[in-house]
């Protein structure tokens, strides 16, 4: 499992801003380890998208937080599940977070395993635990991982109390 002073490890992420008639329009990839070069990022990771406390609390959080984490340094929320950019862009707009948090699909789940946060749920596959991250410079240097079922530690509010 990734831990503190480790380095992001690099995958390719994707990510889609814009919208067509009836969906996102295609996502375009990126490098975490290159996004997160020269950035204070906090990363959030959730099982997946639509689900019910990513839904209500989690994505939520972190809009309604947005601006006290940029206000104690945070350049960048990152919002990543084991989900396609299509899906992220489309459950980032419902979520109104588009434009604030960046909505990161790990379709193929290489950032999740190479985490070493890769949880197999049944009926879903393999998914990402849910956690945060604190990263700045690609260097990781706060980790929370939730037990399972629940959503305690990973929270925008938790971030925040460790944020100082």
């Amino acid at each position: 499992m990734i831990n503190i002073g480790d380095s992001l490890p690099d995958a390719t992420l994707t990510e889609s801003l814009e919208f067509g008639d009836a969906c996102p329009m295609p996502p375009q990839k990126l490098s975490a380890a290159e996004a997160a070069k020269g950035k204070r990022i906090v990363i959030f990771g959730l099982p997946g998208a639509y689900t019910p406390t990513c839904s209500a609390k989690h994505v939520p959080g972190y809009v309604q937080h947005l601006d006290e984490l940029r206000a104690k340094g945070v350049d960048e929320v990152w919002c990543v599940a084991v989900n396609d950019g299509f899906v992220m862009a489309a459950w980032g707009r419902e979520q109104g977070a588009i434009g604030k948090v960046r909505m990161l699909g790990d379709g193929s789940a290489e950032l999740t395993k190479k985490l070493g946060l890769d949880t197999e749920i049944p009926g879903m596959g393999v998914r990402l635990k849910r956690c945060s991250l604190l990263v700045e410079d690609g260097v990781v240097k706060q980790v929370n991982v939730e037990a399972p079922g629940k959503f305690e530690v990973s929270s925008a509010e938790h971030m925040l109390t460790q944020l100082g």
